[in-house]
């Protein structure tokens, strides 16, 4: 696993200034960003989190498994899935394929990684009684024991928001995209529901007995897929506010 010090700077504490930067006078660029209570990322480490979140709850695994899956990838990687790291450590947890963990393909792919990790937690015994620190160790067997724990509060708030536990608890502002052509959004959409399955498993984005649980991964691959907003439970986000707000009109989930 990496043990390089650049890999704990995985949380981003940006101030609100650096949210909105200028650019020319009378311009304004968003700088994208998401933002699940105090703790603020970039897109990149959100879509990483969220495809985490999503196949651990594919898997059964309870949301104190979440919390330590973000907390080792937070440690690890910073929640980056990097082409490089100790030896012949890879991707979000640093898993390395001398030691059985998988191809370097498939460490890189961060479903099939998270599902690894999460496969190799639950072995653990007690593990859902063990404090996150404890749990992620008996698993990535580090040399540096102590380190997962100063993540446990950022990966709890952002687990909780990714599971659902509190809704409408993470929220991304970047540009909107360009209006793209009716076949160029329809080939987005069926990668997007492509990927759906994958990560939340059959039914994708179907599912509907847990909507913020869907509405979270919507969130933290918007900008990969290029939506603009999500609707759900009396709630509606946009890409240029970056926030959600209240709309009667939001029933059932839906996104564009």
């Amino acid at each position: 696993m990496a043990r390089r010090e650049r890999h704990r700077l995985g949380v981003l504490w940006l101030t609100p200034l650096l949210l909105v930067g200028a650019c020319g006078q009378g311009h304004r660029v968003t700088v994208p960003t998401c933002v699940s209570g105090d703790v603020i990322l970039t897109t990149e480490q959100t879509a990483n989190a969220a495809t985490i979140a999503a196949v651990g709850k594919r898997l059964g695994v309870p949301n104190h498994g979440v919390t330590v899956a973000l907390a080792t990838a937070f440690q690890e990687s910073g929640l980056r899935n990097l082409d490089y790291g100790d030896r012949d450590s890879l991707g979000l947890f640093q898993q390395r394929p001398s030691q059985g963990w998988g191809t370097p393909a498939d460490i890189q792919t961060p479903r099939l990684s998270a599902a690894k990790f999460f496969q190799r937690l639950v072995r653990v015994r007690g593990w859902a009684s063990l404090p996150v620190t404890v749990a992620a160790q008996r698993v990535q067997r580090s040399g540096a024991p102590e380190a997962y724990a100063q993540w446990e509060d950022p990966s709890r708030q952002l687990a909780r928001a990714l599971t659902g536990e509190i809704e409408a608890g993470l929220a991304c502002r970047f540009d909107p995209p360009a209006t793209a052509s009716p076949s160029v959004v329809r080939a987005a959409d069926a990668r997007l529901r492509a990927r759906a399955v994958q990560e939340l498993g059959p039914g994708g984005l179907a599912r509907t007995r847990a909507p913020w649980v869907t509405a979270s991964w919507l969130m933290g691959h918007a900008k990969d897929h290029g939506l603009r907003r999500i609707s759900v439970d009396g709630r509606t986000w946009t890409a240029a506010r970056g926030t959600w707000e209240p709309d009667a009109r939001a029933t059932a989930l839906t996104w564009s």
